[in-house]
């Protein structure tokens, strides 16, 4: 994962829906669930269909319960995404934006949304797969968010935008503890 030290997660307490391939069943607090709920819930969505498939005479909306399911590991995702996105803006404003104020406020953001990717790798460890994607896929939002903050404080006359717009980091730069250089001063 990520190698923080002291890094731990929260506890969550669930049953499992077994499926009939010989998935996981009732279990003790070492479940999935408890280890990986984005994992889980992939998990369960697949053994609720499996059930609906099976003609179960309980009367409950599998599909929509399966769907619903798997929403909240989809939120997982999505909280990265919109945490990625977030550093990467702000990255791209601490590498070149002139403004000097904010730079301990955008610096702190990053810090925080770091924090929150911790918490979320840290329920559901098998989104660590899918970091350099979604890192892939924030990098031109971000970029644009950046330039359209800047440009609305009057920034963009001291930018070189092509140059700026090619901006990328790399994973480890998004969810480690990197900062770009400060950006040359005019004097």
């Amino acid at each position: 994962m990520m190698g923080t030290p002291g890094f731990s997660c929260k506890t969550r307490s669930a049953m499992f829906i077994g499926d009939s391939s010989g998935g996981p069943a009732m279990s003790d607090t070492n479940t999935l669930y408890d280890q990986d709920f984005f994992a889980w819930t992939k998990q369960q969505a697949k053994a609720l269909r499996a059930a609906a498939k099976a003609s179960s005479n309980l009367r409950l909306d599998w599909e929509h319960l399966a769907e619903e399911v798997e929403d909240l590991g989809k939120s997982d995702r999505r909280e990265l995404r919109s945490q990625i996105r977030r550093i990467i803006r702000h990255l791209v404003k601490l590498q070149w934006s002139p403004a000097v104020d904010p730079r301990r406020g955008w610096r702190e953001s990053v810090r925080d949304a770091r924090s929150e990717i911790q918490d979320v790798l840290a329920d559901s460890p098998s989104l660590v797969g899918e970091l350099d994607d979604l890192v892939n896929g924030q990098t031109v939002r971000g970029i644009g968010e950046a330039v359209d903050d800047m440009a609305d404080q009057g920034e963009q006359g001291s930018l070189d935008l092509p140059v700026v717009r090619r901006s990328s980091y790399t994973t480890g730069q998004i969810i480690g503890d990197w900062f770009p250089p400060e950006p040359p001063r005019g004097e």
